[in-house]
């Protein structure tokens, strides 16, 4: 079975044992997340979310993704910006996909 989830603002397919990469949540590693908003369980399609549906994770560990550069240029003005930004993350096991 499976699901289809909606955190951070995205979206993510997942399945019982998937890891997946999600924006920072609270917690620690090891500890149980349990995720709500659960948009579609099987065949079951929610408007918008699946009533009394839920996704439970744990936590693997809190990661920081790769490092971008934004680099700001306006020609012939002498105007130059660079700064970087590297995202926090979360890395999920799904453990449970509960379905109403």
């Amino acid at each position: 079975m499976f699901a289809v989830i909606k955190t951070g603002g995205k979206q993510y397919k997942v399945a019982t044992n998937d890891i997946i990469v999600v924006e920072k949540l609270a917690g620690e590693a090891g500890d149980s997340i349990t995720l709500d908003q659960v948009l579609m369980v099987g065949d079951k399609i929610g408007a918008p979310v699946v009533a009394g549906a839920s996704v439970t994770a744990t936590v693997v560990e809190q990661t920081r993704g790769d490092k971008i550069i934004v680099f700001k240029k306006k020609r012939r003005q002498n105007y130059r910006r660079k700064k970087g930004h590297r995202q926090d993350l979360t890395v999920l096991r799904i453990t449970d996909i509960a379905g109403a």
